[in-house]
This record gives C-alpha cells, structure tokens and sequence, in this order.
C-alpha cells in the first residue's frame, strides 16, 4: 500500500503518509524501514528550523519494482473468468 501512495507523488512526509494509509507510527515506521532496506524508498531528513521534517521517496529500483508487481497483479485480474 505505501508503495501504490508513492508511485504517485514525487516525495512525502510521514505525517501525510501516515494519515493516508492509517497506519500507526510504529507499522509505517517498520514498513518503510523495510522498503528503505531493500532499496525501494530513500528517507531524507532534515530541520525545518528547529523541528525534524523527514520525506519519503520511491527509488528508481522501487518504481520498477511497483510497476512489475503492477504488471503481475493487472495479468491475475485479466486471467479471472468474467
């Protein structure tokens, strides 16, 4: 799902991200230190004066990644008896 999120945009934060896929600060903290891992998001951080501002963004790797598995799931749907 966060995947699908970043495919779409260019970079977000994780406030954003966090609030549109529902999940806690801890579960999209673990997810996307396994994206991160795996090569598919980089995770820049930085200060925004005094406060921390972190954006997530999808890889060149993840977003060939993302449209394989798109690929694969489009060819799933299209196997299905109508």
């Amino acid at each position: 799902m966060v995947l699908t999120y970043l495919y779409v945009v260019e970079s977000v934060d994780y406030v954003f991200l966090m609030r549109l896929t529902g999940l806690t600060w801890g579960n999209l903290s673990t997810h996307l230190t396994k994206l991160e891992e795996a090569g598919y998001i980089v995770i820049n951080k930085e200060f925004i004066g005094k406060k921390p501002h972190s954006t997530i963004r999808l890889t060149e790797e993840g977003r060939a990644a993302f449209k394989g598995y798109k690929k694969s799931l489009q060819q799933v749907l299209d196997d299905l008896p109508e």
